[in-house]
């Protein structure tokens, strides 16, 4: 990529900006070998920790080390403030959405956003169509995937508000930062993240089922060792002080969830769980599934057990969904947004196809159900074998895309094989939703290490950051 990009480090004459002052200063007086040996440090950390991400179908073994870059990212103390009040604003209108689509549907009678794409959409689960969540909080985890491209300019660039990720990543990565650099550290004031696993239990219990008549008990539901995010699911259950499950370690009986212990069955009250909806209950979903407990959305429905985050939150961050986001916040909240929107063309409506296949060079196009990077085209560095590929792709099926315009992502300073270099970078900021919100200050930032690329994911070879909010 050789379009012109917002560098964190420097200014537009190659001034360092004043927020990275300490931090260009510490790495003028570190000789470079240091910095590499720093650098394997990490990488032997977190391997001897096991901090691995499963990436599957290429063959060999799946499991491989998220690289982590020894350089931060910093955000200042009023920037953060204002992207916190703008994650509170989303998730929040995220939240009454959901409600909304399963109980009243007055956004769908008021055509402020297309029925079918809706009702008719794979995300929304209807078998939760007048189903009761305490507090009417639907999306307890929320990581809203966000980018910078100027000093000022921040865009959302899509919701996750199933089963987000990567929130052990930003915590072990502030571990390394205080093992790795304390003299770096020393020289600004952080907020903290490291209460999040706290933050979190406190989430989760403050969001008892409605027939919850003790302290609730709080398990974590994975589907086990071999998903891509179980160092994660161990990882919290562990930080939290709470049972780490599977499927079979739970069963319902008289309507109610227990948990198999050596003391006997345990009630089990709030679920905070890493399961897609297909395969949480075989009675209900997909009947061949053994990752789930049979009669559990039963339990859910009657008001004996919460689910964190609720079936059928899919449906709020599906990228089709995505672009009604602003109506969302006017509608609900009566607030302009304060976070925007990426320009998104909806290649099920003929016009926006027609204007997507002729700019397919200049565009990012995305599938509408796709994650992790995959099933993606990036225009300006894609082949012109695979911008025909892709052309066929949308003429087929046009409803599977929907494109964006390439932005230009900021770039932060990064240990790579020539050096320090500027590398793109995005943000996945973290919202606890409870009896009250909260934004954790900082988040996983992710870091494209290939020259150019615009693409972070992990599973795409992206690595990751510690992300330092500064305090005043």
């Amino acid at each position: 990529m050789d379009q012109k990009f917002f560098n964190e480090l420097f200014d537009e004459v190659g001034e360092v900006r004043p927020l990275y002052g300490e931090l260009a200063a510490w790495l003028k007086a570190t000789p470079m070998e240091l910095l590499r040996l720093r650098s394997e440090e990490a990488e032997a950390i977190f391997r001897r920790l096991g901090i691995t991400f499963a990436v599957y179908g290429e063959g060999g073994d799946p499991e491989r080390l998220i690289p982590f870059d020894v350089l931060p990212r910093l955000v200042a103390a009023e920037e953060w403030r204002f992207l916190e009040r703008g994650l509170e604003q989303r998730v929040r209108a995220l939240n009454a959405f959901l409600a909304d689509v399963y109980h009243e549907q007055e956004i769908l009678n008021a055509e402020k956003v297309p029925r079918q794409l809706v009702l008719q959409n794979p995300a929304y689960i209807s078998k939760m169509q007048q189903v009761s969540v305490p507090n009417q909080v639907y999306t307890h985890i929320a990581g809203i995937d966000m980018v910078r491209v100027g000093p000022e300019e921040f865009y959302v660039l899509e919701d996750n508000v199933r089963t987000p990720s990567g929130v052990s990543y930003m915590l072990e990565n502030r571990e390394a930062s205080m093992r790795l650099i304390p003299e770096l550290m020393g020289g600004y004031r952080i907020a903290p993240v490291e209460h999040y696993a706290e933050d979190l239990l406190a989430t989760l219990q403050s969001v008892p089922p409605v027939h919850c008549q003790q302290e609730p008990t709080v398990v974590v539901l994975s589907p086990g060792s071999y998903n891509s995010a179980y160092y994660e699911h161990s990882f919290l259950a562990d930080q939290m002080g709470v049972e780490l499950v599977e499927g079979a370690d739970l069963f319902v009986k008289n309507d109610v969830v227990y948990m198999r212990t050596t003391l006997g069955p345990k009630r089990v009250d709030v679920i905070y769980r890493r399961i897609d909806d297909a395969y949480l209950d075989p009675q209900v979903f997909r009947p061949e599934s053994m990752l789930g407990v049979p009669g559990l959305m039963e339990c859910y429905r009657n008001g004996n057990v919460n689910l964190a985050n609720a079936v059928g939150t899919g449906i709020a961050d599906d990228k089709a969904i995505y672009t009604h986001v602003p109506t969302m916040i006017h509608f609900y909240l009566g607030e302009t947004p304060l976070l925007r929107n990426v320009p998104t063309w909806q290649c099920s409506r003929s016009d926006e196809l027609q204007y997507v296949l002729e700019h397919l060079e200049e565009l990012v196009v995305k599938e509408v159900h796709g994650s992790g990077g995959y099933g993606m085209l990036v225009g300006p560095s894609a082949t012109r074998e695979k911008c025909e590929v892709f052309r066929k792709k949308l003429k087929e099926q046009p409803e599977v895309f929907v494109a964006q315009p390439t932005l230009a992502l900021s770039a932060c300073p990064t240990l790579v094989e020539e050096g320090i270099a500027p590398r793109h970078v995005d943000l996945r900021p973290f919202v606890l939703s409870g009896a009250s919100t909260k934004v954790v200050p900082g988040g996983l930032t992710r870091v494209a290490l290939r020259k150019g690329s615009l693409v972070v994911n992990s599973s795409q070879g992206g690595g990751t950051k510690d992300t330092w909010v500064l305090q005043d």
